[in-house]
């Protein structure tokens, strides 16, 4: 990781740090997202955008919301009310496939690797548009032949990129956990997205491939990729974050550049309790 701040933290550095500020180019613009389970409101976001081509740090304490907003999002809970667009598309009730066709791919807390297919064959599985899915099609090799050899080359690719290529034919069910969150991360990128969100990357993760993971979220922001990330290790969010974002409650309470998040007083309040915050002022 480099010291330097990338270009897009350059050119959010003046963006007001306030819960629903707009951006100079968001790519994901939600308003009034509403879900509740029961009489529990999980999720109640007035507005929120995330920059185009930006790492944004989604934080919080836990039940916060966090993993709620993203099915939301991405199709795999229905929202009670809102609406969002990305890339100035409508995507307010779009099922999770066709969000992810769209060019905006999540992976999960818990991977979802299948573990009884070879890890090369969980890759080409996440490709979109195979011909040789088609019942007539797949009567007829070589109407689908030359797309499976493309696949398969790019699948082998993004292996190779993620340092897995030795692993290819293995069995997904004998990767270690971290392994597994590779693959997730390469599987979501045969989709071709424009924007990943990733669901708590390093959760379990030991620390050697700990260091592997953040360098490919940073690779795929300076490959012009958009990064929204759920996380709670808050070295890695203020290490790698372009943009922070706090929710507490289903509600965001707080926005800005991780400096400006780091010293925050209603962050600190969501994590640490007033009581203790006061405390700590008066020592």
């Amino acid at each position: 990781m480099s010291a330097e701040p990338s270009a897009v933290a350059r050119s959010l550095a003046d963006v007001a740090a306030e819960p629903g500020v707009s951006k100079p180019d968001p790519i994901l613009v939600a308003a009034d997202v509403r879900k509740t389970f029961g009489g529990l409101r999980a999720v109640d976001v007035e507005a929120l955008e995330v920059q185009r081509g930006a790492i944004t740090g989604l934080i919080g304490p836990n039940g916060a919301g966090k993993t709620t907003f993203f099915n939301v999002l991405t199709g795999f809970d229905r929202p009670d009310s809102g609406r969002w667009t990305f890339d100035g598309k409508p995507m307010s009730g779009m099922a999770a496939h066709k969000v992810a066709r769209a060019g905006m791919v999540r992976t999960f807390q818990l991977t979802k690797a299948l573990g009884r297919m070879s890890v090369l064959d969980n890759m080409k599985l996440a490709a979109v548009d195979q011909r040789g899915e088609r019942f007539l099609a797949s009567l007829v090799p070589p109407l689908w032949r030359p797309q499976e050899q493309e696949i398969e080359a790019r699948a082998e690719g993004l292996l190779e990129y993620f340092n897995m290529i030795h692993m290819r034919d293995e069995f997904a069910a004998t990767l270690s956990g971290g392994q597994r969150k590779l693959l997730e991360m390469a599987r979501a990128l045969m989709v071709e997205p424009t924007m990943v969100m990733l669901d708590e990357p390093m959760a379990g993760v030991n620390p050697a491939l700990t260091q592997s993971l953040l360098g490919h979220v940073t690779g795929l922001r300076d490959e012009g990729m958009t990064v929204l990330f759920v996380e709670h290790d808050m070295d890695v969010v203020m290490g790698i974050s372009d943009w922070v974002v706090c929710m507490a409650q289903g509600q965001i309470i707080a926005e800005g550049t991780p400096d400006a998040i780091a010293q925050n007083p209603e962050v600190i309040d969501a994590y640490l309790g007033r009581r203790r915050h006061h405390e700590e002022e008066r020592s």
